[in-house]
Protein backbone atom coordinates (compact mmCIF):
# COMPACT_ATOMS: atom_id res chain seq x y z
CA UNK A 1 0.00 0.00 0.00
CA UNK A 2 1.93 3.22 -1.34
CA UNK A 3 1.40 6.25 1.10
CA UNK A 4 -0.43 9.00 -0.23
CA UNK A 5 0.46 12.20 0.00
CA UNK A 6 -2.73 15.00 -0.36
CA UNK A 7 -2.19 18.41 -0.33
CA UNK A 8 -5.52 20.79 0.18
CA UNK A 9 -5.57 24.21 -0.92
CA UNK A 10 -4.94 26.93 -3.89
CA UNK A 11 -3.53 26.17 -7.39
CA UNK A 12 -3.09 29.75 -9.34
CA UNK A 13 -1.27 31.38 -11.72
CA UNK A 14 2.13 32.46 -11.30
CA UNK A 15 2.87 35.51 -13.67
CA UNK A 16 6.71 36.03 -12.93
CA UNK A 17 8.34 39.36 -13.42
CA UNK A 18 10.73 39.59 -16.08
CA UNK A 19 12.94 41.74 -13.24
CA UNK A 20 12.68 45.14 -14.85
CA UNK A 21 13.23 47.62 -12.58
CA UNK A 22 14.31 51.28 -13.46
CA UNK A 23 11.64 53.53 -14.28
CA UNK A 24 10.36 53.59 -17.68
CA UNK A 25 11.64 50.12 -18.45
CA UNK A 26 9.20 47.81 -19.47
CA UNK A 27 8.28 45.25 -17.35
CA UNK A 28 6.78 41.46 -18.80
CA UNK A 29 4.97 38.80 -16.85
CA UNK A 30 5.48 35.32 -17.72
CA UNK A 31 2.43 32.31 -16.79
CA UNK A 32 3.95 29.41 -14.11
CA UNK A 33 1.64 26.98 -12.50
CA UNK A 34 1.74 27.78 -8.76
CA UNK A 35 -0.20 28.08 -5.62
CA UNK A 36 1.83 26.36 -2.31
CA UNK A 37 -0.47 23.43 -1.83
CA UNK A 38 -0.10 22.46 -5.99
CA UNK A 39 3.68 23.32 -5.64
CA UNK A 40 4.04 20.98 -2.81
CA UNK A 41 1.93 18.17 -4.85
CA UNK A 42 4.07 18.83 -7.57
CA UNK A 43 7.26 18.52 -5.47
CA UNK A 44 6.25 15.45 -3.76
CA UNK A 45 5.68 13.42 -7.97
CA UNK A 46 8.84 14.56 -8.59
CA UNK A 47 10.33 13.00 -6.39
CA UNK A 48 8.56 9.95 -7.12
CA UNK A 49 5.47 9.85 -4.39
CA UNK A 50 1.93 9.54 -4.73
CA UNK A 51 1.02 12.46 -4.89
CA UNK A 52 -2.73 13.79 -4.94
CA UNK A 53 -4.19 17.54 -5.08
CA UNK A 54 -7.15 18.63 -3.66
CA UNK A 55 -8.39 21.92 -4.11
CA UNK A 56 -11.00 23.87 -6.53
CA UNK A 57 -9.94 26.43 -9.68
CA UNK A 58 -12.49 28.34 -12.10
CA UNK A 59 -13.84 26.66 -15.17
CA UNK A 60 -12.10 28.77 -17.04
CA UNK A 61 -8.58 28.73 -19.43
CA UNK A 62 -6.34 29.70 -16.59
CA UNK A 63 -8.16 26.45 -14.68
CA UNK A 64 -7.92 24.16 -17.36
CA UNK A 65 -4.23 24.91 -17.48
CA UNK A 66 -3.69 23.74 -13.92
CA UNK A 67 -5.02 20.96 -14.08
CA UNK A 68 -2.93 19.74 -17.27
CA UNK A 69 -0.12 21.14 -15.54
CA UNK A 70 -0.44 18.98 -12.26
CA UNK A 71 -1.18 15.72 -14.45
CA UNK A 72 1.72 16.55 -16.69
CA UNK A 73 3.92 16.50 -13.37
CA UNK A 74 2.29 12.79 -12.40
CA UNK A 75 0.22 14.68 -9.66
CA UNK A 76 -3.41 12.52 -9.58
CA UNK A 77 -6.43 15.59 -10.50
CA UNK A 78 -9.31 13.10 -9.96
CA UNK A 79 -10.34 15.13 -6.67
CA UNK A 80 -9.49 18.62 -8.11
CA UNK A 81 -12.98 20.45 -8.40
CA UNK A 82 -13.93 23.31 -11.58
CA UNK A 83 -16.47 25.97 -11.12
CA UNK A 84 -18.01 28.51 -13.05
CA UNK A 85 -18.67 30.68 -9.76
CA UNK A 86 -15.24 32.41 -9.76
CA UNK A 87 -12.24 32.68 -11.62
CA UNK A 88 -9.20 30.80 -11.09
CA UNK A 89 -6.88 32.78 -8.60
CA UNK A 90 -3.65 35.05 -9.68
CA UNK A 91 -0.55 35.87 -8.46
CA UNK A 92 1.60 38.73 -9.71
CA UNK A 93 5.62 37.80 -8.62
CA UNK A 94 8.40 40.21 -8.72
CA UNK A 95 11.61 39.78 -7.92
CA UNK A 96 14.45 41.49 -6.43
CA UNK A 97 18.29 41.48 -6.83
CA UNK A 98 18.49 38.26 -4.65
CA UNK A 99 16.56 36.39 -6.03
CA UNK A 100 13.26 37.29 -3.45
CA UNK A 101 9.79 37.93 -4.13
CA UNK A 102 6.96 40.05 -3.50
CA UNK A 103 3.16 38.97 -4.49
CA UNK A 104 0.52 40.70 -5.83
CA UNK A 105 -2.77 38.64 -5.55
CA UNK A 106 -5.95 38.37 -7.43
CA UNK A 107 -7.75 36.85 -5.20
CA UNK A 108 -11.32 38.29 -4.14
CA UNK A 109 -13.27 36.36 -4.47
CA UNK A 110 -11.71 33.32 -6.46
CA UNK A 111 -12.62 29.62 -6.98
CA UNK A 112 -10.46 28.63 -4.39
CA UNK A 113 -12.03 29.96 -1.75
CA UNK A 114 -15.29 28.55 -2.57
CA UNK A 115 -14.25 24.85 -1.53
CA UNK A 116 -16.46 23.90 1.08
CA UNK A 117 -16.72 21.21 3.73
CA UNK A 118 -19.26 18.99 1.68
CA UNK A 119 -16.90 18.87 -0.96
CA UNK A 120 -14.38 16.84 1.02
CA UNK A 121 -15.52 13.05 0.93
CA UNK A 122 -14.40 10.25 3.51
CA UNK A 123 -13.74 7.88 0.96
CA UNK A 124 -10.46 9.82 -0.12
CA UNK A 125 -9.00 8.93 2.96
CA UNK A 126 -10.41 5.13 3.29
CA UNK A 127 -8.33 2.13 2.94
CA UNK A 128 -4.96 3.88 2.87
CA UNK A 129 -2.00 5.79 4.78
CA UNK A 130 -1.66 9.35 4.03
CA UNK A 131 -0.60 12.62 4.56
CA UNK A 132 -2.39 15.33 4.61
CA UNK A 133 -1.31 18.92 4.21
CA UNK A 134 -2.80 22.66 4.30
CA UNK A 135 -1.29 25.76 4.54
CA UNK A 136 -2.75 28.89 6.35
CA UNK A 137 -4.31 30.82 2.49
CA UNK A 138 -7.03 28.79 2.94
CA UNK A 139 -8.08 30.35 6.37
CA UNK A 140 -8.93 34.11 5.21
CA UNK A 141 -12.53 33.10 5.51
CA UNK A 142 -14.84 31.60 7.72
CA UNK A 143 -16.34 29.35 5.27
CA UNK A 144 -12.78 28.25 3.56
CA UNK A 145 -11.69 27.40 7.42
CA UNK A 146 -14.46 24.96 7.96
CA UNK A 147 -13.72 23.41 4.76
CA UNK A 148 -9.90 23.03 5.78
CA UNK A 149 -10.63 22.00 9.23
CA UNK A 150 -12.77 19.20 7.81
CA UNK A 151 -10.13 18.04 5.67
CA UNK A 152 -7.87 17.98 9.01
CA UNK A 153 -10.77 16.11 10.90
CA UNK A 154 -10.93 13.60 8.36
CA UNK A 155 -7.26 12.49 8.11
CA UNK A 156 -7.37 12.36 11.56
CA UNK A 157 -9.94 9.93 11.44
CA UNK A 158 -8.28 8.15 8.89
CA UNK A 159 -5.01 8.16 11.11
CA UNK A 160 -3.30 10.41 8.66
CA UNK A 161 -0.29 12.68 9.59
CA UNK A 162 -1.62 16.19 9.15
CA UNK A 163 0.80 18.35 7.72
CA UNK A 164 0.72 21.83 8.19
CA UNK A 165 2.57 24.92 6.41
CA UNK A 166 2.23 28.35 8.01
CA UNK A 167 3.04 29.96 4.92
CA UNK A 168 1.56 33.23 5.70
CA UNK A 169 0.77 35.64 3.20
CA UNK A 170 -0.56 39.33 5.27
CA UNK A 171 -1.91 40.25 2.00
CA UNK A 172 -4.19 37.95 1.44
CA UNK A 173 -5.84 38.40 4.63
CA UNK A 174 -9.00 41.35 5.01
CA UNK A 175 -7.51 44.47 5.38
CA UNK A 176 -4.27 42.72 5.67
CA UNK A 177 -4.94 41.74 9.17
CA UNK A 178 -4.05 37.80 10.38
CA UNK A 179 -6.72 36.35 12.71
CA UNK A 180 -3.49 34.96 14.73
CA UNK A 181 -6.04 32.89 17.12
CA UNK A 182 -7.14 31.35 14.00
CA UNK A 183 -4.09 30.49 12.76
CA UNK A 184 -2.52 28.87 15.98
CA UNK A 185 -5.41 26.76 16.70
CA UNK A 186 -5.18 25.51 13.18
CA UNK A 187 -1.31 24.94 13.03
CA UNK A 188 -1.95 23.33 16.72
CA UNK A 189 -4.06 20.68 15.02
CA UNK A 190 -1.02 19.56 12.72
CA UNK A 191 1.24 16.27 13.55
CA UNK A 192 4.08 18.10 11.39
CA UNK A 193 4.40 21.89 11.18
CA UNK A 194 6.82 23.52 9.36
CA UNK A 195 6.93 27.91 9.54
CA UNK A 196 9.43 30.38 9.26
CA UNK A 197 10.77 32.39 11.66
CA UNK A 198 9.64 35.99 10.47
CA UNK A 199 5.81 34.03 10.31
CA UNK A 200 6.18 33.24 13.85
CA UNK A 201 6.99 36.82 15.12
CA UNK A 202 3.63 37.99 13.40
CA UNK A 203 1.61 35.44 15.17
CA UNK A 204 3.46 35.75 18.63
CA UNK A 205 5.33 38.52 20.93
CA UNK A 206 7.25 34.99 21.79
CA UNK A 207 7.99 32.59 18.82
CA UNK A 208 9.73 30.19 20.86
CA UNK A 209 7.28 30.10 23.21
CA UNK A 210 4.61 29.56 20.71
CA UNK A 211 6.89 26.32 19.49
CA UNK A 212 7.07 24.72 22.77
CA UNK A 213 3.17 25.82 23.03
CA UNK A 214 2.60 23.71 20.13
CA UNK A 215 4.20 20.72 21.26
CA UNK A 216 2.63 20.99 24.38
CA UNK A 217 -0.72 20.84 22.01
CA UNK A 218 0.09 17.82 20.61
CA UNK A 219 2.60 18.86 17.37
CA UNK A 220 5.03 15.91 17.12
CA UNK A 221 7.67 17.91 14.46
CA UNK A 222 7.93 21.82 14.51
CA UNK A 223 10.14 22.47 12.09
CA UNK A 224 11.39 26.40 12.08
CA UNK A 225 13.19 27.86 8.70
CA UNK A 226 15.18 31.46 8.73
CA UNK A 227 16.17 32.17 5.67
CA UNK A 228 19.89 30.99 4.87
CA UNK A 229 20.29 30.18 8.67
CA UNK A 230 20.21 26.67 10.24
CA UNK A 231 17.11 24.84 10.43
CA UNK A 232 15.93 23.80 13.31
CA UNK A 233 13.52 21.22 14.43
CA UNK A 234 11.49 21.01 17.67
CA UNK A 235 10.26 17.21 18.95
CA UNK A 236 9.15 16.72 22.97
CA UNK A 237 11.38 13.47 22.48
CA UNK A 238 14.60 14.69 21.11
CA UNK A 239 14.66 18.39 22.24
CA UNK A 240 15.79 20.98 19.22
CA UNK A 241 18.16 19.87 16.75
CA UNK A 242 19.88 21.91 13.96
CA UNK A 243 20.90 21.11 9.96
CA UNK A 244 22.75 23.43 8.08
CA UNK A 245 21.43 24.87 4.50
CA UNK A 246 23.42 24.29 1.94
CA UNK A 247 25.06 27.57 -0.17
CA UNK A 248 23.98 27.94 -3.79
CA UNK A 249 23.49 30.74 -6.32
CA UNK A 250 20.11 32.05 -6.03
CA UNK A 251 17.98 32.66 -9.39
CA UNK A 252 14.18 32.52 -8.12
CA UNK A 253 12.97 31.41 -4.45
CA UNK A 254 9.27 30.95 -5.81
CA UNK A 255 9.12 27.56 -4.55
CA UNK A 256 11.78 27.14 -2.11
CA UNK A 257 9.72 26.10 0.91
CA UNK A 258 7.23 24.00 -1.37
CA UNK A 259 10.31 22.25 -2.19
CA UNK A 260 11.38 21.68 1.03
CA UNK A 261 8.13 20.77 1.92
CA UNK A 262 7.78 18.47 -0.47
CA UNK A 263 10.79 16.77 -0.11
CA UNK A 264 9.80 16.52 3.65
CA UNK A 265 6.43 15.03 3.23
CA UNK A 266 8.00 12.29 0.48
CA UNK A 267 10.22 11.09 2.94
CA UNK A 268 7.58 10.69 6.35
CA UNK A 269 5.63 9.16 3.74
CA UNK A 270 8.50 6.75 2.89
CA UNK A 271 8.53 5.85 6.56
CA UNK A 272 5.17 4.54 7.00
CA UNK A 273 2.64 7.30 6.51
CA UNK A 274 0.82 7.34 9.99
CA UNK A 275 0.86 9.11 13.09
CA UNK A 276 2.70 6.04 14.77
CA UNK A 277 5.35 5.87 12.69
CA UNK A 278 6.08 9.74 12.87
CA UNK A 279 6.55 9.57 17.05
CA UNK A 280 8.64 6.57 16.20
CA UNK A 281 11.00 8.27 14.58
CA UNK A 282 15.32 8.43 15.87
CA UNK A 283 16.67 12.38 16.07
CA UNK A 284 19.28 10.91 13.41
CA UNK A 285 16.49 9.60 11.03
CA UNK A 286 14.96 12.93 11.75
CA UNK A 287 18.18 15.08 10.96
CA UNK A 288 18.55 12.64 7.69
CA UNK A 289 14.58 13.71 6.41
CA UNK A 290 15.43 17.48 7.25
CA UNK A 291 18.62 17.31 5.08
CA UNK A 292 17.44 15.65 2.20
CA UNK A 293 14.15 18.59 2.51
CA UNK A 294 16.79 21.55 2.81
CA UNK A 295 18.94 19.92 -0.75
CA UNK A 296 15.04 20.08 -2.12
CA UNK A 297 14.83 23.66 -1.08
CA UNK A 298 18.21 24.37 -1.94
CA UNK A 299 18.18 22.78 -5.90
CA UNK A 300 14.97 24.63 -6.63
CA UNK A 301 16.25 27.99 -5.96
CA UNK A 302 19.04 27.80 -8.71
CA UNK A 303 16.24 27.59 -11.53
CA UNK A 304 13.41 29.76 -12.33
CA UNK A 305 9.74 28.94 -11.82
CA UNK A 306 7.45 26.69 -9.34
CA UNK A 307 6.60 23.52 -11.27
CA UNK A 308 10.17 23.37 -13.50
CA UNK A 309 12.16 24.28 -10.26
CA UNK A 310 11.05 21.43 -8.18
CA UNK A 311 13.54 18.74 -8.21
CA UNK A 312 13.95 15.15 -8.38
CA UNK A 313 15.62 12.25 -6.39
CA UNK A 314 18.59 12.58 -7.92
CA UNK A 315 18.46 16.69 -8.22
CA UNK A 316 18.11 16.59 -4.39
CA UNK A 317 20.67 13.62 -3.95
CA UNK A 318 23.16 15.87 -5.85
CA UNK A 319 22.72 18.79 -3.54
CA UNK A 320 22.87 16.49 -0.64
CA UNK A 321 25.87 15.75 -1.42
CA UNK A 322 27.58 19.08 -1.17
CA UNK A 323 26.96 19.79 2.23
Amino acid sequence: MTTKVMAFGEALIDFLSNGATKAGELESFTKFPGGAPANVAVAVARLGGNSHFVGQVGDDAFGHFLKASLDDYGVNTSNMLMTKEAKTALAFVSLDQTGERSFEFYRSPSADILFREDDFDDAWFAGSKGVFHTCSNTLTDADITKATLAGVSMARAANWIVSIDVNLRVNLWPNGQVDTKRVIDWMQSGDVVKASLEELVVLAEDPFALIEQSLAAGVTLFVLTDGGNPIRFYTQAHGVSEVITPKVEVKDTTAAGDAFVGGLLYKLAEQGGDRAALAGLSQQQLIDIVRFAAACGADSVTKLGAYPSLPTVAEAEAQLAKF
